[in-house]
């Protein structure tokens, strides 16, 4: 059985919007060599519907010689939570439906490896209240921004997270590899 691993960038407040407040403090080489050691072992793209049609466009496009990462996004099988997505356009993609903890449960134990998730905070939250998630792969800007959609929302469950990995970049943003512990 495969893990579901997270990836999210973040505010220091917590903050998980489309993150293009990034921009400004670069993507460092180091950053992209943690995001590949979990693609490495990743055997499926797990993503959310906005988060899917967010990524499509930008990624179908790409070749490796545009970003080493693209291999990965375009040729591993994508699996799209939605209850209103009816077609997947872009290649490798299936539609698996609305959100079902047993549907997730079924992916854990049917592909051969790890799931990646990257943003689909929606989805990220559901998964986190089910205990569906192995690894949150965080990575943190030195910034806040006061208001948006966070990780822990008001009134979620509490939880304890014991720390895997860490690292910290020369732009300020830290990297935080945490295990959610049952």
């Amino acid at each position: 059985m495969g893990e579901i691993h997270v990836h999210e960038f973040m505010s220091a407040d917590g903050v998980i919007d489309a993150p293009v407040w990034t921009f400004e403090y670069g993507f460092l080489p180091e950053m992209g060599d943690a995001i590949g050691a979990m693609t490495a072992r990743s055997k499926g793209i797990l993503l959310g519907r906005t988060t899917y049609e967010m990524f499509e466009p930008a990624w179908s496009v790409r070749t490796v010689e545009d970003d080493p990462g693209a291999p990965f996004f375009n040729d591993t099988t994508k699996y799209v939570v939605s209850g209103t997505l009816t077609e997947a356009t872009w290649r490798n993609s299936e539609i698996v439906g609305a959100y079902d903890p047993d549907t997730i449960r079924k992916l854990k134990a049917d592909v051969d490896g790890d799931l990646y998730v990257s943003g689909s905070g929606m989805l990220v939250r559901a998964m986190l209240g089910e205990g569906l998630i192995d690894g949150l792969h965080l990575f943190v800007y030195p910034l806040t921004r006061g208001e948006g959609p966070r990780l822990f929302p008001d009134g979620a469950a509490a939880r304890k997270l014991s720390l895997e990995a860490n690292e910290s970049y020369g732009n300020g943003v830290v990297y935080l590899h945490y295990r959610p512990q049952a």
